[in-house]
């Protein structure tokens, strides 16, 4: 039977992935018991969720908890309830954990102090940054030129809700001696951050899944934990699996057995909102007529949705720089948050023509609302409207990029005041994206960027003398974009 390269590629990384996994039954582990107290201020919280990263035991009546746990888990987390803030580190990143280190006996003390938040977390606000990215002190110099200021006034502009960031994934591109930098990044914004494990944030020059986030935890502490704001329930996963010689989207067993019983302390049809870099299958692969790829795509991706299939699920994916939305079934939506670094840090938008920048979700109640904001524009900056012809494959027709398009969004024209009707959604390159970033050349820092189909490209013919043509774009939440040509 002939076996293709890369079905031969893809059975090779499962069978690493399964080399890797195996030992980890293998480890001898003495138990030890770890005591300890969920407090704010000097009151013991109840009913608060903490973890080996494996078990999930609830606080009792004054605040105490209890573990059995062993030598193969690294730390000890906590879950903050709603009302409460995050512990953070000095630069301002979560400190949701407490590392294990028994004494002599085998037994460990733990304490978390939890400050509570000074008003109702019941609406509150996330900024996310996609692929931040950063390979050298040039590109973080541009994170902290047009980045940061960007979002220390959107924060601004939130009026003082409870605010706090997600980093999700790819914070650097392999240069891992970079994260202090990223860590003032985060102390300039001013809200706390967590942070997302993506595949350049590994460390490479190791044999495969257990020592490549090592740097990643010596910063930011465990790679997986959760966390409640408001009405919603959030989970940071870990999604990708180095295998020595590369990495797969793949959610390893332990994640799988700590989320069962994470989620088993979350009512049925609660919001819960999930934290992944790799999406679970991108829309990128059958645009271009191929299957997903499994570095771009969670190969077990069935095993979570099982998982979550009992909520309202969000899920918030990057790693794929650009932007898209995907429904898995009737409760499961998923965000592919466009990039902050946009195609690399070559210019100002990612491949697909959507600019550099970052998600704001707006959270009120078990609600949620979500806008991509474009670095150095205002909020209403939402779409790009390209004059006729400027897709060869259409010479008679406008295109219009509405970047944050999803299915219950609506995008119509007028030409000359007068309205004509809905637009027409179809696969195209973004013109801007062409123009940069096509053939070897090009872009001059890497080469290798080039121009993809896009999901979110509305086309309308219009005549030759049309003086004027305007595309209004409406979101399921009643804001309405204009762009004009």
């Amino acid at each position: 039977m002939h076996i293709s390269r890369r079905d031969f590629l893809q059975a090779s990384a499962f069978a690493a992935a399964g080399l890797v996994l195996s030992p980890r039954l293998l480890r001898a582990a003495a138990p030890i018991r770890v005591r300890g107290r969920v407090l704010s201020g000097s009151r013991g919280l109840a009913g608060v969720s903490v973890s080996d990263g494996l078990q999930v035991v609830g606080t009792g009546a004054d605040g105490g908890f209890e573990l059995i746990t062993d030598g193969a888990r690294k730390y000890v987390t906590v879950s903050p309830p709603r009302g409460y803030d995050f512990p953070v580190q000095p630069a301002g990143t979560f400190r949701l954990f407490e590392r294990i280190s028994p004494d002599a006996r085998g037994e460990q003390a733990v304490r978390f102090d939890l400050p509570r938040l000074a008003g109702d977390d019941t609406r509150h606000g996330v900024i996310v940054l996609g692929d931040t990215q950063t390979a050298d002190r040039e590109e973080m110099a541009r994170l902290h030129a047009e980045t940061v200021p960007d979002v220390i006034e959107t924060v601004k502009t939130l009026g003082g809700l409870p605010l706090f960031g997600i980093a999700d994934g790819d914070i650097m591109y392999d240069d891992l001696t970079l994260y202090p930098e990223y860590e003032r990044a985060v102390t300039r914004m001013g809200i706390p951050f967590g942070q997302v494990i993506g595949n350049h944030d590994l460390d490479l020059k190791v044999d495969g899944d257990g020592a490549s986030t090592a740097t990643f935890e010596r910063h930011f502490g465990p790679r997986y934990y959760s966390f409640n704001r408001g009405e919603f329930h959030y989970v940071v996963l870990d999604d990708v699996f180095y295998h020595g010689t590369g990495y797969l989207g793949y959610v390893d067993e332990d994640q799988l057995r700590w989320l069962a019983a994470d989620l088993a302390r979350v009512e049925k049809g609660s919001p819960v909102m999930v934290f992944l870099h790799i999406p679970l299958i991108p829309t990128q692969g059958p645009r271009h007529g191929r299957r997903p790829e499994i570095s771009s795509s969670v190969t077990n991706r069935d095993a979570l949705l099982r998982l979550l299939e009992p909520y309202q699920t969000m899920l918030i994916s990057a790693h794929m720089h650009e932007n898209d939305h995907m429904r898995h079934g009737e409760k499961i939506r998923e965000w592919n948050i466009g990039t902050s670094c946009g195609a690399w840090w070559t210019g100002d938008i990612c491949y697909d023509g959507t600019p550099n920048g970052y998600g704001i979700l707006d959270v009120n109640g078990p609600s949620l609302r979500w806008l991509y904001k474009a670095t150095r524009q205002g909020p209403g900056y939402q779409l790009k409207v390209h004059p006729r012809g400027a897709d060869p494959a259409a010479p008679d027709e406008i295109v219009a990029n509405v970047w944050n398009w999803d299915p219950d969004w609506t995008v119509t024209y007028y030409v000359n005041g007068e309205r004509r009707g809905s637009m027409a959604r179809r696969l195209g390159r973004d013109p801007d994206s062409v123009a940069q970033h096509t053939g070897p050349d090009l872009p001059k820092k890497r080469g290798w960027v080039e121009p993809q189909n896009t999901n979110h490209h509305f086309y309308a013919p219009v005549p030759a003398d049309a003086r004027e043509v305007i595309v209004e774009a409406k979101d399921p939440w009643g804001g309405v974009y204009t762009g004009r040509v």
